[in-house]
């Protein structure tokens, strides 16, 4: 069990996803874009949607919420930021590392952490589905800032067209594709 000195450290480590905001948004020139922790909120409501048996919802919920833990500590690195995946990869294990550790070797600490290493290593059913609500989540944010702000902002489609696997997502997909025709 953490010791409730740790809990504390660990939360307000955490705390710093609502303070962040999202780099592509930012980069667009968003105002008012919405945060990391917003993103990672949408995400989990996402999974719960999730009408697959095969695949595990619970599992699928903790991920969307752990997904972006790193970013607390490393901030939101995008790949407009041109850092190699690997450096990115790096900064980000590291930062988990530390989080777990905030925690000590408890089992929330290991729940986050493997969570963590299974979404980034994207071979099982779950971790393939958290991706695809990833990038779904965020095409779905830029329909909403196109709407509301007037913009154009193509690159997020276009650096997501295709790669959607689970046939669930694909039709939320469409179904944005065909709003934003609109």
């Amino acid at each position: 069990m953490s010791s409730a000195s740790n809990v504390i450290d660990f939360l307000h480590t955490v705390e710093q996803l609502k303070r962040t905001k999202r780099t592509g948004w930012l980069n667009n020139k968003i105002p008012n874009p919405e945060s990391i922790a917003d993103h990672m909120y949408r995400l989990g409501i996402m999974a719960m949607l999730l009408d697959d048996p095969q695949i595990d919802k619970t599992k699928c919920i903790k991920m969307a919420l752990v997904h972006d833990l790193a970013e607390s500590l490393v901030g939101d690195i995008a790949p407009s930021d041109n850092v190699p995946k690997e450096v990115k990869y790096q900064l980000e294990a590291q930062g988990m590392q530390k989080l777990a550790d905030t925690l000590g070797n408890t089992p929330a600490a290991k729940e986050i952490h493997a969570l963590w290493i299974e979404y980034e290593n994207n071979e099982t059913e779950e971790s393939s589905f958290v991706h695809d609500l990833d990038k779904c989540e965020m095409i779905l944010q830029a329909l909403e800032y196109e709407k509301s702000d007037d913009k154009k902002l193509d690159e997020f489609y276009e650096c997501t067209r295709g790669i959607f696997k689970h046939p669930q997502v694909q039709s939320w997909v469409e179904e944005i594709y065909k709003r934003r025709s609109h």
